[in-house]
C-alpha cells in the first residue's frame, strides 16, 4: 500500500529498530511508495512512510529491489556529492562510497551479501543513513 511521506525531522533523526520477519509487509508498502514516487525518487528508507525500522528500498535500474537489516561490509573510492531527499527541501553535500559491499535480507528472508557501485551504491548509502537518523 502507497503510504504517505514523512517530513517530520525529529521522527527522520531517530535510529531505526532491526527488522524482523513480521516487518516483511513493510518492505512491501516501500515498494508500492517508490512506484507511485518513481519520478522523483530512486530509494525509500521505512522511516520516510513512518516505521522505525531497518529496511530500504532502492530502483536500481528496472528492478527495485528491498534491503532488511542492510549492513555496510566494504567500502572503497571516497567522493563528495550533493543529492536530494524526497523527506527534505533541497540539494545537501554528502561524501559517499563510490564501491560497496552490503550484507542484508531479501524478501524471502534470506541472507544476501551484493556488491554496488556508483550511483546505486550512492542510493543505498543515502537510505541507510535514513536508518541511523542521519540527514543529509
Amino acid at each position: 500500500m502507497e503510504k504517505k511521506i514523512v517530513r517530520d525531522v525529529l521522527f527522520l533523526s531517530q535510529k531505526s529498530d532491526p527488522a524482523t520477519r513480521a516487518d516483511l509487509p513493510v518492505g512491501i508498502d516501500l515498494l508500492d511508495t517508490l512506484r507511485a514516487n518513481r519520478a522523483r525518487c530512486v530509494g525509500l528508507a521505512a522511516n520516510m512512510i513512518g516505521v522505525k525500522k531497518r529496511i530500504i528500498v532502492i530502483a536500481d535500474g528496472l528492478r527495485n529491489e528491498v534491503l532488511l537489516n542492510p549492513v555496510l561490509v566494504h567500502k572503497s573510492g571516497s567522493y563528495e556529492t550533493e543529492e536530494g531527499c524526497l523527506s527534505l527541501e533541497g540539494m545537501r553535500p554528502a561524501e559517499r562510497w563510490n564501491e560497496i559491499t552490503v550484507e542484508f535480507f531479501d524478501m524471502n528472508w534470506k541472507k544476501q551479501r551484493r556488491k554496488y557501485s556508483g550511483f546505486t551504491a550512492q542510493i543505498i548509502q543515502h537510505e541507510m543513513d535514513h536508518l541511523d537518523g542521519i540527514l543529509i
